[in-house]
């Protein structure tokens, strides 16, 4: 039956009424920052990136970068503006859902106004050209990242600024998301990044790295590398080598990044990645290595208890990533323990040496504050690596060992590619031994004064 246009009029009326404008959010411009203590600049609010694709063509004579970013994220409210990291580079051009957005910088700040407002709960794309000479970065503890030149091509490392160096994005390890990557480089020179090698076609290298990572974990490294491509427990695994780091003292990595993979799966769980490797490279002032994700990257041909360190990475700090800077213990203190069991499984030092030594060390500043309160000056000092180690191992005393191990196992299960603070680690350790560690944690990870010795076993 035809309805009457009077009442055809009061229901398109109606509808107006009930799904229009009036009912939206209001938007806003997005935070500025992530609210993180130790790095306020750092990472950006309004919105949740879901996936990076990177595209970059890059020149090691000129130390010239052209490159374009596709990022697809999911707003958290409604946004008038939103904002990225990204410090030098120019910026040639920007959209948002394929229409040109507006484009202003300040500082370290970029800020993009989309031609409609980004409605909360909605994905939205996002596609940045830019180009220039991407910066060295210094950080406060004076250590350098960012676009790291090498004398055959580059390093880039992001720990805890350096990613906005060499790409837009929200620089912060709250918000992780997959990675795809497409480098270009000079006849000879190969590219190696996150994840799995998927094409290389010409000069051009492709990435794809499903698994949620934070911006300081993303890294591609340039240069002239030997490549040993196998696979090991039936993932694939990527070891490149400077050449100049081959020498008869070089640690055999075919051998030892599967084993440590092994090792670690069966202490800590599942390895958690569909991929693994290493990559050695030539840069001897650098001063460190990182452990960015798949594949740590190591400045000079590595020690054994390097490779562990970086390695268990992979599961404390990868895979379960501290939300904010001031938790870093929660990645170093991991990695040290790690050190430490692996040495009494392989016959050199108990953990039990290892803590005693650490506790009656004077030449470290390992007392100098808490690890759940470092400085940006000091995120990698002392008390963040060493004492945190030794938290663990008080928590281990108290729990036993059976239960200690049963937690590494939740903690990184539980957690697998989220974020995670100190508190949740105490509910959990909590949690599984039915034991109250207020005392272990308040003596051994918040307060600053050295324990007496009687706290000792």
């Amino acid at each position: 039956m035809r309805r009457p246009r009077g009442c055809v009029l009061a229901l398109v009326l109606l509808a107006a009424t009930a799904c229009g404008p009036q009912n939206q959010e209001p938007a806003g411009p997005g935070a500025t920052g992530a609210g993180d203590s130790l790095f306020t600049g750092l990472g950006n609010g309004g919105y949740d990136v879901q996936h990076y694709g990177l595209t970059l063509d890059y020149q090691p004579d000129g130390g010239r970068l052209n490159a374009k970013a596709d990022i697809t994220a999911r707003a958290t409210q409604a946004l008038s503006s939103f904002n990225l990291d990204l410090d030098g580079l120019t910026v040639r051009s920007a959209t948002v859902n394929g229409k040109p957005a507006g484009v202003r910088r300040e500082g370290t700040e970029l800020t993009l106004t989309p031609h409609d407002g980004l409605r909360s709960g909605r994905d939205f794309t996002t596609e940045i050209v830019y180009d220039g000479k991407p910066k060295q970065i210094t950080d406060p503890d004076e250590s350098t990242e960012g676009w790291l030149r090498t004398d055959d091509g580059a390093a880039a490392l992001g720990e805890p600024t350096g990613a906005m160096a060499w790409f837009p994005g929200n620089d912060h390890p709250s918000d992780k998301a997959s990675f795809d990557f497409t480098v270009t480089v000079p006849k000879g020179l190969t590219a190696v990044a996150n994840g799995q090698l998927t094409a290389h076609q010409g000069n051009t290298f492709t990435w794809h790295s499903p698994e949620p990572m934070a911006t300081y974990l993303a890294s591609v490294v340039i240069g002239k590398f030997d490549v040993k491509q196998f696979r090991a427990d039936g993932r694939p695994v990527y070891i490149a080598t400077d050449p100049d780091e081959a020498g008869e003292d070089a640690r055999d990595l075919t051998k030892l990044v599967p084993e440590v993979i092994r090792w670690g799966s069966r202490l800590f769980g599942p390895y958690p990645f569909s991929s693994a490797g290493a990559i050695v490279d030539h840069l001897p002032d650098l001063g460190y290595s990182l452990e960015t994700q798949t594949k740590p990257f190591f400045e000079a041909a590595p020690s054994e208890k390097l490779v562990v360190h970086e390695m268990s990475h992979q599961w404390f700090g990868d895979s379960v990533t501290p939300s904010s800077w001031k938790d870093m213990w929660l990645n170093e203190g991991f990695a040290v323990y790690s050190e430490w069991i692996w040495e009494e499984d392989h016959g050199e030092e108990t953990v039990q040496e290892n803590f005693h030594n650490s506790f009656t060390d004077t030449e470290g500043d390992t007392w100098a504050f808490p690890p759940t309160d470092p400085p940006a000056d000091e995120i990698s000092g002392d008390p963040v690596y060493i004492r945190g180690a030794m938290v663990l191992h008080k928590v281990r005393e108290a729990v036993g060992n059976k239960t200690f191990f049963e937690i590494l196992k939740a903690w990184t299960s539980k957690y697998r590619y989220g974020n995670v603070d100190t508190q949740k680690f105490i509910d959990l350790c909590e949690s599984m031994s039915g034991k109250d560690l207020g005392g272990v944690f308040n003596t051994w990870l918040f307060q600053k004064k050295k324990p007496a010795a009687e706290d000792l076993p």
